[in-house]
């Protein structure tokens, strides 16, 4: 085996796609186990994805950030709302030019006829994501003083750039497996 092949074969290219829920924490948790198996060192991940619940999210990151396997993730369209925290796992974090993430708070609709009890728990559960998903927000990504001000009452949307800028992504860059790597879809 030469030393191409063997680099190769410890690395893995993989697509993930879809709604952050309890489906997708289960393809994950399946994919790494395969990952692990397979003597995967370094998982190369293209994530699209519009978000989803964030407690599915928050198990995600927490789950990748402490693998054994290494992850580089890649933006090759849209990685927004919890999905951005799941990316946000990767040890290296690229994005094609023309991506986009999207951040903004917790939101929920209450039934019809809430009671103002019921109104106060749903509030407090919004605060304690926000709580926990601005946590990892900052302690990966610098945003300025205006886009902290946006994020904090309506979507904010940046540009591959702007997450560069961020620290969001360590580079503007495709996801691009090279030819004869095997590319499984988690």
């Amino acid at each position: 085996m030469s030393d191409e092949q063997a680099k190769r074969h410890k690395e893995g290219w993989y697509t993930l796609s879809g709604d952050v829920n309890s489906d997708m924490v289960h393809r994950v948790f399946e994919a790494v186990a395969g990952m692990t198996e397979d003597g995967i060192e370094t998982a190369h991940v293209l994530i699209q994805s519009n978000g989803g619940y964030v407690s599915d999210g928050l198990c995600l990151y927490n789950f990748l950030s402490n693998s054994p396997v290494k992850f580089a993730m890649y933006n090759g369209g849209a990685v927004a709302s919890i999905a951005v925290v799941l990316y946000l796992a990767g040890a290296q974090r690229y994005a094609s030019e023309t991506a986009r993430f999207m951040v903004h708070k917790s939101h929920a609709t209450a039934a019809p006829g809430s009671r103002p009890e019921a109104l106060s728990i749903i509030v407090e559960g919004l605060r304690a994501d926000d709580a926990r998903t601005e946590s990892i927000l900052r302690k990966h990504v610098e945003l300025t003083p205006e886009q902290w001000a946006v994020h904090q009452y309506a979507d904010l949307h940046l540009t591959a750039r702007d997450a560069k800028i961020a620290g969001m992504i360590n580079e503007v860059a495709d996801f691009a497996p090279p030819k004869g790597a095997l590319l499984r879809n988690i």
